[in-house]
């Protein structure tokens, strides 16, 4: 199949391949070296399908690439709509990218019930990219809530200690702020008769929804407080501590790397594209948990005495960042949004994998338990130190360039909003640093470190592609804000004429 005929098609092979690995998994003897091994030949053959995305990708134009819609129930009328741009593309891409990663770090560490495991990370992986290439209200809902069920699996089954807690707490706390989603997304179809988002925004746009001034607000809360849950946002933040810590290291590095950026991708999506002027009227209170979500998650995070719950607090802290730059309405803002949930999902997603090496040779995360592992576990150690400078936002790692833009439209926004987010990056440094220090240099305290392996050949090749993806990401940005920026500029069309408007009056 050549290249050209490729693209129509290649959004349905993207989505579905993990899923059509996950189905033929459940034909295969319970022989656990061939799963392992069929897991990662599905994952990274999905991965090389989504290069397919960047590589014939027009950069410079605005709009759906790649549209699929068809037709799939009559009535009500529903269609199978998918189609991306330069901020979701990106996100399948990452998507992609970490999946073949986590089937490499659980590769020993996932004993029992391997085959299971293994499906429920495969079917997420569709879900999760169903939910940034839907262009059809009714298929974004259904991918949405899809995702759900094999991550509450994934950590009720194969967590730790508290697991069946923190699975449940994790699905009502989601699934029942999704119904108010649902709710906005059955108004919008009665009114306008379809689920289609870019009919449904035209004709918003257009004034065309009767009844549309009155319901607006509701209908803005409604999306908001599903997508809200999902970053999570102070204060909707308290099930992400208890999910990170009892879920499995994949779970984890999937959590954070991809999951949590389902909300901001939603907001920037579908409050930014369909509710402009909600959008414009309720950014005060929203940039206000934001900042609070920054600043708070990164005060929490430095007392934490458990490595994973410092990773878990300092998601809080950095998801803050990607929707103050949303909700700066600034072309610095969006592009830098989108860059720092890009470069979070790898960075963050490689530091769940390290804090989970330590996890497999020592059964514990408590940062106490450790102390001198750079002298006896040399590679760990400067593979940690590198993902925790890429995290800190070092100049020339990937963390740095997203937190840059985003300052610098949050002070284009208001300078306020800027000095106060900048505190955040002199708390993570403080964190970070701190953790790596107690953990890292010092005296061996517990003899018990002494007899601990480095990493290992599979370790390296789940962590590595991280670090170098951080490099890449620092040093040639342009090759991801390329896509992105016309996106951007699109997202943002809508308030510009607000603007004009309010000048006009």
């Amino acid at each position: 199949m050549s290249t050209d005929n490729l693209s129509p098609v290649i959004l349905t092979l993207v989505t579905f391949a993990p899923l059509a690995g996950g189905l033929l998994l459940v034909l295969l003897p319970r022989r656990d070296r061939d799963i392992r091994i069929f897991s990662l030949v599905i994952s990274l053959l999905t991965f090389v399908l989504s290069l397919h995305l960047p590589v014939y990708f027009h950069r410079g134009q605005e709009g759906f690439q790649y549209p699929i819609d068809k037709q799939w129930i009559s009535s009500p009328n529903i269609h199978y709509h998918m189609g991306i741009d330069g901020i979701s593309m990106w996100l399948v891409v990452l998507t992609t990218f970490l999946t073949p990663l986590c089937v490499l770090i659980s590769w020993k560490s996932v004993h029992e019930r391997v085959k299971e495991f293994f499906i429920l990370l495969l079917i997420l992986e569709t879900a999760l990219i169903g939910v940034f290439t839907s262009l059809d209200l009714f298929l974004f809902y259904f991918f949405w809530e899809a995702t759900l069920i094999p991550m509450a699996l994934l950590i009720g089954m194969f967590g730790h200690e508290r697991k069946v807690y923190a699975a449940v707490k994790f699905f009502l706390y989601t699934m029942i702020a999704s119904v108010f989603m649902l709710a906005a997304i059955l108004w919008l179809y009665a009114h306008t008769g379809s689920f289609d988002f870019v009919t449904i925004r035209n004709q918003i746009a257009s004034g065309a929804v009767p009844n549309f001034p009155a319901a607006a607000q509701w209908l803005f809360l409604g999306f908001f407080l599903a997508f809200a849950v999902k970053v999570p946002l102070f204060p909707f933040h308290t099930w992400l501590p208890d999910a990170h810590v009892e879920a499995p290291t994949a779970g984890s590095v999937l959590l954070a790397g991809v999951l949590l950026k389902m909300g901001t991708y939603g907001m920037l999506r579908f409050n930014l594209g369909l509710f402009p002027e909600q959008s414009r009227h309720n950014a005060p209170w929203v940039v206000t948990l934001a900042l609070i979500g920054i600043i708070y998650g990164a005060l929490v995070a430095m007392v934490q005495p458990n490595m994973k719950k410092l990773i878990a607090y300092s998601s809080v802290s950095h998801l803050g960042f990607v929707v103050l730059g949303i909700f700066s309405f600034t072309q610095a803002g969006l592009n830098g949004a989108v860059f720092v949930m890009l470069a979070h999902g790898v960075a963050t997603g490689a530091l769940f994998m390290l804090a989970g090496v330590v996890h497999e040779r020592r059964h514990t995360y408590e940062i106490s338990e450790f102390g001198g592992l750079a002298s006896i576990a040399p590679v760990y150690a400067a593979s940690f130190l590198f993902i925790v400078l890429a995290s800190v936002g070092l100049p020339m790692l990937n963390g740095f360039i997203g937190e840059f833009l985003v300052l610098s439209g949050a002070f284009q926004a208001k300078a306020l909003y800027g000095v106060l987010a900048a505190t955040g990056v002199i708390w993570s440094a403080a964190y970070l640093l701190w953790m790596y220090q107690r953990v890292f240099f010092g005296k061996v305290t517990h003899p018990i470190n002494n007899s601990m392996r480095d990493l290992v050949g599979f370790e390296k090749a789940a962590i590595w592609p991280c670090a170098a993806a951080a490099l890449v990401m620092g040093v040639a940005p342009i090759l991801w804000l390329g896509a992105i920026d016309p996106a951007v500029q699109s997202a943002l069309t809508p308030f510009a004429q607000l603007a004009s408007k309010v000048v006009g009056q």
